[in-house]
Order: C-alpha cells, then sequence, then structure tokens
C-alpha cells in the first residue's frame, strides 16, 4: 500500500476508512487492548508468579509512571520522526511488551516489560493528542473527541468481557491473554501503518520546548487535574475491596458497566462541549466531582453504603468525559504550531502528581482515608475556581477573563 502524503484538506476526499479521523479512531481502539489487558492482570500475576509484596508493586506502579512523567522528550524524538509514525511505533512498543510481561516473572523483568510498554503508553497518549488538534477542525473537535474517548472505552470493554471469557470458559494462560491484548494492539498499530497514508497538517510543529506565559490557565488546570484524578485512579478501587470487601467478578462487572456508560456519554459530553463551550463544561465537571469527592470523604466520616460508593465511581468516570474541554479549549488559544511541543510539556506537568503523590497520600490513607477524599475535593474546588477565569469565547490575547484582549506577540 502507497505510504503517499497527503494533506489534511485532501484527505476529505479520500474513503470514509482512510481519513485521519478513522485512523485516530483506530488508534484509540488499539492502545486500550493493550493497556487494559495489563491492568486486568497485574495485580494477581505478580502476586501468583512473582510473589510480590505492597512494596513491589508501589514501586512498580511508580515505575510505570515515569514514562509520563518524561513526556517533554517527545519533543526530540520528533526531530527525527513524524508524529503520526511516532505514534503508531508507540503502539507496536506498547503491544509487545505488554505480550512479553508473562515471560519475565521476577521483580527486574516485570520492571523493563512494564517501563518499556509505559513508554509506548504515555508517549502514545502524548502524540494522539497532539495529533487529535491538529487534524480535527475547532468546530468539529469537540464531537469528534468524545467519540474517539468512546471508541477508547469500547476496546477496554472488549478486553475485560473477552478476559472473562477466555479465563473462566477456556482456561487460558496468563501468556495467552498477555499475547492476545498485546498482540492485537501491535496488529492494530502495523495495519494503521499499511492502509493509512501520511498525512500533513496544515501548520508545521516547533521542534523544541514550548512554554508560554499566555498558556498558564491551561497549566494549571493540567497541573491540579493530574494530582486529583491521580488520587481517584489509586484509591477508589482500594476503598472498594478495603472497607466493603467486593470481589475479583464485582470490581470487573463495575468496571464493564463504567465502560459502557462511558461509550454512551463521551460523545453526548462532546457535543455539550461544542454547543455550550468549555467554561460552563468545566465548571459542571469540576463543581460535581468536588461534589461526587467530598461524598467519598463522607463515606469514611458519617459509614454510608457501598451503593453510593459504586455509584459516586460511575460518576467520577461520566464527569472526566468532560476533560475534553481541557482540549479544546487549548486548541482555541493556541499558536497552531505549539501543538505537539505542548501537548508533550503537558504530559509531564499532568504526571507530577503521578510520580509525587502515592507514597504520602498512602500514609495519611493509613490514619485518615477520609482526608485523602477530602484533600481531593479541595484540589477540585481549586479547579473550578480557575475554570471560572475562562472567559466565554477563548482564542489568542483571549486566554482568561483577565485577558486584555491584545493578538499575542511571538515567544510570549
Amino acid at each position: 500500500m502507497s505510504r503517499a502524503t497527503v494533506s489534511i484538506t485532501d484527505a476529505r476526499s479520500l474513503p470514509r476508512w482512510r481519513r485521519p479521523e478513522t485512523l485516530l479512531l483506530l488508534m484509540a481502539v488499539a492502545s486500550p487492548l493493550a493497556f487494559a489487558t495489563w491492568m486486568a492482570l497485574v495485580n494477581n500475576f505478580v502476586v501468583e508468579k512473582a510473589a510480590f509484596d505492597g512494596f513491589d508493586i508501589g514501586v512498580l506502579h511508580v515505575a510505570r509512571e515515569i514514562p509520563g512523567f518524561l513526556a517533554f522528550l517527545v519533543i526530540y524524538i520528533l526531530l527525527f520522526l513524524r508524529e503520526q509514525t511516532l505514534a503508531i511505533f508507540a503502539l507496536i512498543l506498547l503491544g509487545v511488551f505488554t505480550g512479553l510481561t508473562s515471560q519475565f516473572p521476577t521483580f527486574w523483568g516485570l520492571m523493563m516489560t512494564t517501563i518499556l510498554s509505559s513508554v509506548g503508553f504515555h508517549y502514545y497518549e502524548t502524540i494522539q493528542q497532539s495529533l487529535q488538534l491538529q487534524w480535527l477542525s475547532k468546530d468539529r473537535a469537540p464531537q469528534m473527541i468524545g467519540w474517539i474517548v468512546s471508541a477508547g472505552s469500547f476496546g477496554s470493554l472488549v478486553v475485560f468481557g473477552l478476559i472473562i471469557v477466555a479465563w473462566e470458559g477456556f482456561g487460558w494462560s496468563y501468556t495467552a491473554v498477555y499475547w492476545a491484548g498485546g498482540g492485537a494492539c501491535a496488529a492494530l498499530a502495523i495495519a494503521a501503518w499499511a492502509f493509512y497514508p501520511r498525512f500533513q497538517a496544515p501548520v508545521v510543529q516547533h521542534k523544541k520546548m514550548i512554554l508560554r506565559t499566555r498558556y498558564w490557565l491551561y497549566y494549571a488546570l493540567i497541573f491540579i487535574g493530574g494530582a486529583r484524578r491521580q488520587i481517584f485512579i489509586v484509591f477508589a478501587p482500594f476503598m472498594m475491596v478495603e472497607r466493603f470487601g467486593l470481589e475479583v467478578h464485582e470490581i470487573t462487572g463495575l468496571m464493564l458497566f463504567n465502560y459502557i456508560a462511558t461509550i454512551i456519554f463521551a460523545p453526548v459530553a462532546g457535543r455539550l462541549v461544542r454547543v455550550y463551550g468549555e467554561r460552563w463544561a468545566m465548571i459542571v465537571e469540576y463543581a460535581g466531582l468536588a461534589i461526587v469527592f467530598a461524598l467519598y470523604a463522607g463515606i469514611y466520616f458519617f459509614h454510608w453504603g457501598v451503593w453510593l460508593a459504586m455509584a459516586l465511581y460511575v460518576l467520577d468516570h461520566l464527569l472526566f468525559a468532560l476533560a475534553i474541554a481541557q482540549k479544546t479549549y487549548f486548541q482555541k488559544i493556541a499558536d497552531p504550531a505549539d501543538q505537539a511541543p505542548t501537548a508533550a510539556v503537558s504530559f509531564t506537568i499532568n504526571h507530577i502528581a503521578a510520580v509525587g503523590l502515592p507514597a504520602p497520600l498512602g500514609l495519611l490513607w493509613l490514619s485518615s482515608p477520609g482526608a485523602v477524599y477530602g484533600l481531593a475535593a479541595a484540589l477540585a474546588l481549586v479547579s473550578l475556581a480557575l475554570a471560572c477565569m475562562l472567559p466565554r469565547h477563548p482564542v489568542p490575547g483571549n486566554e482568561t477573563v483577565f485577558s486584555a484582549r491584545a493578538v499575542p506577540q511571538p515567544g510570549e
């Protein structure tokens, strides 16, 4: 198949299945086929096959987040590779080393496969955010990104469903399941390379680190959001097991329900952002999250029940779909040539909390789990205050309600 270069404008004449937005959807499905497989099996695998204790699994998760913290290095890789090529290579890396996970059932073996698959996952996530903002027009981006989020949830849903069937129904081994998920991801990535042309974005991206003072509000939203999200990812599922004793099949069922709800709601969220704007969407998201985390704290302080905990778990995922607004806000205020380097920098900013928070918050959890969720509620309120600083119609020169509405000068 020809690897011709096609501009985004000319790509509209291609068959629908070969257009840029279809490629984005294909890659969005590929990534969770590997990542969700790894996440679904890792806790059981490291205990049964590698004799991990709590410290070992904590170190493994910190190591998994380090490539996200180092995502800014993508900027320098782009000196040698096109973004589209790097995204496909990252997916292959993710798939191959997910498949190899069961072949190295030791501490250092799992560290190696985890870090290398995580490089693939985080670098793909960095690039796909940049490609979305470059390839999708501003009027179509919210709706289309909603469909991309939905496609990713579909990929995760497929993984969880097939694992249940293959594990319980056919007695598959860890090796078979890891290679099925990782191999499917790598196969879709190879198909993405073979059947799609190289798409040329309208603006050539900067190949250097970009930090602009006029993007300060976007950076702040990314940082606070990363801290708040990390608290949820680490401690919400743990609470379900520690406090309420949910078993594996119950946790899996809850996750499956989450993915189904996200598949349905994410396109709706994209439409809401498109119609009502980023300011309104973020205010709703952060106000809702503040309530969610306050109620989580109440579960510990007032001994509320498991059904409320599960409902809040689902609601958090639905509200997270509105994070589309962060991407489209930046798309509207940014210099078009800043998309790639800022995607890399923002991923690093988002992962500062992922590397630094779990250990100290784990210590706080031992004495007061409710306080951990109280902190998350406070962070959501900080995000809400920041969202109120967004203008109704963000554009370059009107990035915040305090902007002078002047056209930004080069380097600002």
